[in-house]
């Protein structure tokens, strides 16, 4: 039986897959989550090993002690769930950025809250933000504010969990997510052209860097961009 267990929240995104994936072949006990039991349970099949599906919504923080309530002796917690949030200003949605902000900065810390004094010393948790808190967007009101919150949202926990690590993978444009590969190809080519690499971010890429600062047993308190050299173009 596995002796060691991760857990990703939003295991069903093409990032949390990948990850889960990584963790199965290496003998962890994986535990993927998503708001659909259903969901979350084909991933887990298809991810194969020791995977098992669980239903957790970030957005109802009370919910989140019950549904964690059988997982035990973490190695690794990645949380990458997010929300597709178009917020203005001057036509603000009050429920749309309620619910973002509940999931982003009080659903992460509560799995975090749940599941501390169930991980191992050497333990490693890595969260989601996102590059919209450096460079911000008509509509991304909440986004950057949220992701905002996660930069310094580490620093806290890394202190206050020690020795267990705590960093942030923050990524550009990932142009082959379904979110970003479906747009048309003069938006993707407006941003491949500002990115030094050449290309545009890839899931792998991200998924590199998450195993990364899960691993490096020297490496807490860290916002890693994952962006080509976007951000200083």
């Amino acid at each position: 039986m596995p002796d060691k267990t991760t857990v990703v929240v939003g295991g069903t995104s093409e990032f949390g897959k990948r990850v889960g994936k990584h963790y199965a072949d290496q003998g962890h006990k994986v535990y993927l989550t998503s708001r659909d039991k259903t969901r979350a349970d084909e991933v887990a099949r298809e991810i194969g090993g020791s995977s098992i599906g669980l239903a957790l919504d970030l957005t109802e923080p009370h919910s989140i002690a019950g549904a964690l309530a059988g997982v035990n002796d973490v190695q690794h917690l990645i949380i990458t769930s997010i929300l597709r949030d178009h917020n203005m200003v001057k036509e603000y949605d009050i429920d749309a950025a309620i619910k973002l902000v509940t999931m982003k900065l009080v659903g992460y810390t509560e799995v975090i809250h749940q599941l501390a004094s169930r991980m191992h010393r050497d333990a490693s948790i890595v969260l989601y933000g996102g590059l919209a808190k450096d460079r911000p967007y008509p509509g991304s009101t909440t986004v950057t504010t949220v992701n905002g919150g996660v930069t310094s949202m580490i620093n806290s926990l890394a202190l206050q969990l020690a020795p267990i690590r705590v960093n942030a993978i923050h990524s550009s444009v990932v142009g082959d997510s379904p979110f970003w590969a479906s747009k048309p190809a003069e938006v993707l080519e407006a941003f491949r052209a500002r990115t030094p690499i050449g290309r545009l971010v890839e899931i792998d890429d991200v998924v590199h860097a998450t195993i990364f600062l899960l691993e490096n047993k020297a490496t807490t308190g860290v916002n890693l961009r994952v962006d080509g050299g976007w951000l200083i173009n």
